[in-house]
């Protein structure tokens, strides 16, 4: 595109489209707050009362929405609060990570009604593939007819240019091979499922913002924790993906490394350097990623790590603040409760001493979801892109 061209705006919708944005702007309303009567959903936005009454009806009689019991207030008839069914949708939601994978299939909570887990040195297409494939036969098994029904797609949640980090992971030549994999194409092979493909940090962002402490927030600046630290942003309650689908790629934040000079984030607070800690003290890595996870032995390597990325994300989060005015920073990653509090602790601590001179300092925060935001995440997303406003 040429860069004096000027961009065409959104196109409008006709009215059946109007309908679909309002069907999703109630479901989203309902997810985000809970149950709610027509009257009170009317008031917030500013639809009519026979529309929302409309809307409601058709929305139960799809099997997208639970009647409440009715609620008598002082005057008038009886209110009736209507409430998200819990399997008027599923799908399944992929992690890969770098040490390990995670399958789950999960509904319109956010609850998640199965798990499978596999661990690696590294991931190679055909083992993660094989494990989806099983994965979801295991998984479907276990659902009632009416929840494989439901079942509305599947997303996976992968890191940018996974192939890329062949040599930190130790992995042979052929991992490069990822390159080239053409996720509908593999999913094709055993699945007619609509598939979303999402960065790994987005998703695990996205999982927040629905189902965390993100719905407290307009605004935050989101970090997670895993073999590689990475981000998200949230605006205006809705998290950014940006045009090349790579907004919040925090972990390319530079911040001071321990020698003194300027290192990117992800050399500076990400599960790695740890894992390499324990490595270089004979100590089972394995234990990283083992669930349910127990980092009770790991001691000063502990104390060590949490202390350099708490330095760190305090400068990130210091820089993020330059250019967004974000209300909050929330922190998550995939390690014990404990250890996110103790991080959060930490973080807030070394921004208390950080120059702030032009700035209002941001809330720093823990996340919620915590290390299964990004299968979560992924779950999320084709429900998203089918049901609610994004």
């Amino acid at each position: 595109m040429d860069g004096n061209e000027i961009r065409d705006l959104r196109p409008g919708v006709n009215q059946v489209g109007v309908r679909a944005m309002n069907e999703r702007l109630i479901l989203s309303l309902i997810q985000r707050h809970g149950a709610m009567p027509g009257s009170e959903i009317a008031k917030r936005t500013d639809l009519s009362a026979q529309t929302v009454s409309n809307i409601l009806r058709k929305l139960e009689a799809d099997g997208f929405l639970l009647r409440g019991e009715p609620q008598r207030g002082r005057v008038g008839k009886p209110s009736i609060p209507m409430a998200i069914d819990p399997d008027g949708a599923l799908s399944f939601g992929l992690k890969i990570g770098r040490r390990s994978s995670d399958l789950v299939v999960m509904n319109l909570h956010g609850e998640v009604l199965g798990q499978l887990l596999v661990t690696y040195r590294y991931p190679m297409p055909d083992e993660i593939f094989s494990f989806l494939r099983e994965g979801m036969r295991v998984l479907s098994a276990d659902l009632t007819p009416r929840q494989q029904a439901r079942l509305s797609g599947i997303g996976i949640a992968a890191p940018n240019e996974i192939w890329s980090w062949g040599e930190v992971l130790g992995a042979p030549e052929d991992f490069v091979t990822w390159r080239e994999i053409d996720f509908a194409k593999e999913l094709a092979r055993f699945t007619d499922l609509p598939l979303i493909t999402e960065n790994d940090a987005t998703a695990a962002c996205r999982a927040e913002q629905m189902f965390g402490r993100g719905r407290a927030f307009y605004d935050y600046a989101y970090f997670f924790i895993g073999s590689f630290i990475g981000g998200g942003v949230v605006m205006n309650s809705a998290v950014i993906d940006g045009r090349q689908r790579n907004a919040g790629a925090l972990g390319s934040l530079s911040v001071p490394g321990p020698a003194g000079h300027e290192v990117p984030l992800l050399d500076a607070a990400s599960l790695y350097l740890l894992e390499a800690e324990l490595a270089s003290m004979g100590a089972d890595t394995g234990a990283l990623w083992r669930m349910p996870q127990d980092w009770s032995g790991f001691g000063a390597a502990l104390d060590g790590w949490i202390a350099g990325s708490a330095r760190a994300l305090a400068h990130a989060a210091r820089s993020v603040c330059c250019v967004i005015d974000f209300e909050a920073v929330l922190i998550d990653g995939a390690f014990p409760e404990a250890v996110r509090e103790r991080l959060v602790a930490q973080t807030r601590e070394e921004l208390a001493q950080l120059d702030l001179r032009g700035l209002i300092a941001p809330r720093i925060e823990a996340a919620a979801v915590g290390g299964n935001a990004r299968a979560m995440g992924a779950a999320a997303a084709p429900i998203l892109s089918q049901f609610f406003l994004t």
